[in-house]
């Protein structure tokens, strides 16, 4: 392994001394990865940390920084003097929240059966058995309260007993619990179901807690569908984000303010999808970000208040880039992240007055300084039923319009997740374009960004309109005579592999070569043994038993991949996590064994401690190399 390590560092370190290289997948996995911590009590210093992939010991090594707001040299400092507001401390100072795990139930067999203490059995009698790529044993994570300088023992639980969870399963953290201004109650996101009720429904609502009389509210009792991010203005008024329908997790999300006892939906008349937001300083507008046409950008909504106005959506920023979070408001400014398909995300401050950008931090500038960059091109593609579908190109560095390049089909997971300006590091464009193909990312249906119509089309039609979507694509990008038609490709993951699967029945030769990442390839085992219910059943429109039901009888056999089998032809990469219960292991190994089995070239690439994505930076080399040599193979 050391001798492994000094070739790749030899390798890397030679790639950036030597202008100009173009990215391979150790080069990747150098790229530093930025998180903001937050701002100094005084709003001078932004303090941020910066990760690298460690690939030896198979983790990240972290670094941690500051930087003056208005810009500067970075100074790199250690953990224990980062030192930003703490939203968890009460405003008065007096308490300190914070959560852990509670265990409530006996599910383990040791907890069961005390005198087995070397079984690792577990006992289920409802659902809710699983999320994600953890088993449950019985325990909830709870908000906790306590005075500020007393110790964890002392603390109260604000949901004594209760079989629920605070923060949300499974990537809530303290952004689901917040003080109120006034220091007497705590507001906190849970989805208080259980079993079957749990997995089928998104309902999570806000409460409110009252620490005197210890008696707790729901203030979004009405709203059916998710309730997400409390945030107070600095007047006092409560906002957060809601979701209308009950088992639909893409659906439009917009921002509801509670002051008075009213309620105000800040975006309701807005044709679009809120991702997330912050209050301005005076209280009197809410900042976001959302996805529009192929990116992701800056917005702005007035709060009227009593005012009888009503609240007009304003876009502040505009770029072929994706503004990826928002940090802070200053005087003049907004300190955000941004980033694009040829960069990884650094930290800006955004210019009201003229709506320009200026970097603050350059963790990464240096390094792509030594290596030619793909192009990013955006282009038009009518679709069958007459409309105007974007569709990004991604065209090889030094791109040479009189050769010919193998071209990809480059299907979007989700599936209702923007196809945006994103910089991925397993699906990351610059790196395939920079191996010699040309990337084609088609907006189709089911993307956000093109209106909430274009947006919900997908459901229910996996298999319909989107498949034609793919095709119109990738046809007029194959005019082009710097494609190379015999040398076509398609690949995904998530949805993006059901896409795969599905078109590799379809696809009337097109394609010389197929990869699927954990793909949906059985639509009835699929519903069978995912964790998270709702999703299948409203976007499958039913059960596969209900035979009255003619929406889903087409989900579970004409969109079902498994049904276009027979006509299989093309060879296929197909890749599985062992932890992904979302789509779980069984979709990766019948797919693999039906390639097998009907005589079709295939590999699968098995990653037993993977979820549903791939974290470990050595198994993501592995990927990245079995991705590439796959097609080096085949197309």
């Amino acid at each position: 392994m050391k001798k492994l390590i000094l070739i790749l560092t030899v390798l890397i370190t030679s790639n950036l001394s030597t202008a100009q290289n173009v990215m391979n997948p150790e080069l990747l996995w150098s790229v530093k990865r930025i998180s903001v911590m937050g701002l100094s009590q005084d709003g001078a210093q932004l303090f941020y940390s910066v990760k690298i992939p460690n690939i030896e010991n198979n983790n990240y090594d972290t670094s941690y920084f500051k930087i003056p707001v208005d810009g500067g040299k970075a100074v790199e400092i250690k953990k224990e003097d980062v030192s930003v507001s703490d939203k968890n401390i009460s405003p008065d100072g007096a308490y300190k929240l914070f959560h852990k795990s509670v265990h409530l139930e006996d599910i383990k067999a040791t907890d069961i059966y005390k005198n087995l203490d070397k079984a690792d059995a577990f006992v289920f009698t409802d659902l809710d058995n699983r999320h994600w790529d953890t088993w449950s044993d019985g325990s909830y994570e709870h908000v906790f309260y306590k005075k500020a300088d007393a110790d964890d023992e002392s603390a109260t639980d604000i949901m004594p007993n209760e079989p629920y969870y605070t923060p949300q399963r499974p990537f809530g953290g303290d952004e689901d619990y917040i003080w109120s201004p006034d220091s007497k109650s705590i507001y906190y996101v849970s989805k208080k179901l259980k079993g079957k009720a749990y997995a089928t429904s998104t309902n999570t609502d806000i409460y409110k807690y009252d620490i005197a009389t210890k008696t707790t509210t729901n203030i979004t009792e009405d709203n059916k569908g998710y309730d997400t991010n409390p945030a107070f203005s600095s007047k006092g008024a409560l906002a957060w984000t809601q979701m209308k329908t009950d088992g639909y997790e893409s659906d439009k999300n917009d921002i509801v303010v509670l002051e008075n006892g009213i309620k105000q939906n800040l975006t309701q008349q807005w044709d679009g999808t809120v991702n997330n937001f912050t209050w301005s300083k005076d209280g009197k507008h809410v900042f976001f970000t959302a996805a529009v046409d192929g990116t992701i950008q800056l917005f702005v909504v007035n709060y009227p208040g009593k005012k009888r106005i009503a609240p007009v959506v304003k876009q502040l920023s505009e770029g072929q880039f994706d503004v990826r979070g928002i940090v802070a408001e200053l005087d003049d400014k907004l300190i955000v992240t941004r980033g694009d398909m040829n960069q990884a995300s650094e930290i800006y401050a955004f210019t009201f007055k003229d709506k320009s950008f200026k970097q603050l931090t350059t963790v990464n500038d240096e390094f792509y300084s030594t290596l030619d960059l793909p192009k990013v091109e955006k282009r038009y593609v009518t679709t069958t039923d007459n409309k105007q579908m974007l569709v990004w190109v991604i065209l090889p560095p030094n791109f040479d319009a009189t050769k010919k390049y193998p071209t990809l089909l480059y299907a979007q997971g989700g599936p209702q997740s923007p196809l945006s300006q994103f910089y991925s590091y397993r699906w990351n464009f610059q790196l395939m374009a920079s191996q010699g193909y040309i990337i084609v990312a088609p907006n189709r249906r089911g993307m956000p960004g093109h209106g909430v119509e274009w947006n919900e089309a997908i459901s229910k039609d996996w298999g319909g309109q989107v498949m034609d979507d793919y095709l119109s694509a990738i046809d007029d990008v194959a005019k082009e005579p710097y494609v190379d038609n015999d040398r076509l490709g398609a690949i995904g993951a998530s949805y993006g592999g059901y896409s795969v699967f599905y078109l590799a029945g379809i696809h009337n030769k097109r394609f010389k070569s197929l990869i699927a990442h954990d793909g949906v390839f059985d639509t009835r085992t699929m519903a069978g043994t995912t964790e998270e219910l709702f999703f299948v059943n409203h976007d499958f429109g039913g059960h596969y038993w209900d035979k009255s039901n003619a929406t889903a009888q087409k989900a579970f056999n004409e969109f079902n991949p498994v049904t276009h089998v027979d006509k299989w032809d093309t060879p296929i990469l197909i890749i599985q996590g062992g932890k992904d219960y979302r789509v779980p292991i069984e979709q990766g190994l019948a797919a693999f064994q039906a390639a097998q089995l009907r005589g079709i070239k295939s590999k699968l690439l098995y990653l037993p401690d993977e979820n549903h994505w791939v974290l470990q930076p050595q198994n993501a080399l592995v990927w990245q190399h079995e991705f590439f040599k796959w097609l080096k193979e085949t197309l």
